[in-house]
């Protein structure tokens, strides 16, 4: 059995003092956020929290979908890798950029230069390659007993009051082709991308602006299960797939506090085996269900995958 956790939409604080230059730029919109809104609901004792029960639970690899930092600070950049580090080895865990860590032009460069052994391929250098486009090193595809974990970029930096995502039409066409040949090969793919692969899902202004390409990819493709954040909700929806619906499964952010408008930080496992008839997978949610109350199980769901294709049974 694989057992992998999904946490998502960290934004670690609490921010450092940024210089004036910095915030002359769509940075200081989210710095007046983060100082009367966020910082007040983002805990990161509940982090601490929700990470220690995690590892508590020995996951074999853990999936981080995004949203690491706020203002993509260079200082929280590498605040950030700290984190990391301390939740787990580069081999054992994979991330892949939210919008926030791609806040403003540039930032997202200097994340991947900062996370790079978190998120790239197996066979990769020791730095990313100069001079290529962050877009261009995905989806890096890592390969865990018998588990394809395919990270797939949406943050691109936005006009200020926006958090929309874009994947791209190359990076849609080897998001196919990867899944094809890892389907061929009978690995059980999962896809990690920030932004949901709908529009329903968010409001217009926070949508991934091609979502059809990714679901056009996983239509054609295939994949086994879509792990995303940036919703800070919990969600369990699909897409269509070639052989029947795929899951997708959306967490609530990791620092999100009991109480408030959003569902209390949580994470997600999946205990994933193969067996002689395909793959069996269940899902369990645990995570805070009021202030002053240590994390717990909140809920299983079993997800039954036949040779032809997905059903999904809640249990």
């Amino acid at each position: 059995m694989f057992t992998l956790a999904h946490i998502s939409d960290p934004h670690l604080g609490p921010l450092p003092d940024p210089k004036l230059i910095q915030l002359v730029s769509k940075r200081i919109l989210g710095y007046l956020n983060w100082q009367r809104n966020r910082s007040k609901i983002m805990g990161t004792s509940y982090l601490d929290q929700l990470v220690e029960d995690m590892k508590a639970k020995s996951p074999d690899h853990i999936a981080v979908t995004g949203d690491l930092v706020n203002i993509a600070l260079p200082l929280e950049i590498t605040g950030a890798r700290d984190w990391l580090e301390e939740i787990g080895e580069p081999g054992n865990v994979s991330v892949v950029p939210g919008n926030h860590d791609a806040y403003v032009p540039g930032a997202v460069y200097k994340a991947r230069a900062a996370w790079w052994p978190y998120m790239c391929p197996d066979d990769a250098a020791a730095k990313p390659p100069e001079g290529t486009r962050v877009e261009a090193t995905f989806p890096y595809v890592r390969i865990r007993n018998g588990i394809a974990l395919v990270g797939v970029t949406t943050g691109r930096a936005t006009a200020p009051w926006f958090a929309t995502g874009r994947v791209g039409a190359e990076q849609a066409r080897r998001l196919r082709d990867v899944l094809e040949e890892l389907g061929k090969d009978g690995y059980f793919r999962v896809v990690m991308l920030h932004h949901p692969p709908f529009r329903h899902a968010t409001k217009w202004h926070k949508r991934l602006s091609d979502a059809s390409r990714v679901r056009a990819a996983i239509k054609q493709a295939g994949a086994e299960l879509i792990l995303h954040g940036h919703t800070h909700i919990d969600s369990f929806e699909d897409i269509e797939g070639p052989f029947g619906p795929v899951p997708v499964v959306g967490v609530p952010s990791a620092t999100s506090a009991p109480g408030g408008r959003h569902p209390a930080a949580r994470y997600n496992l999946f205990r994933i085996e193969k067996t002689n008839g395909g793959w069996t997978c269940r899902m369990e949610e645990h995570g805070f269900d009021a202030p002053d109350t240590p994390v717990k199980l909140l809920a299983q769901r079993d997800v039954d995958i036949p040779k032809a294709g997905l059903s999904i049974e809640a249990s």
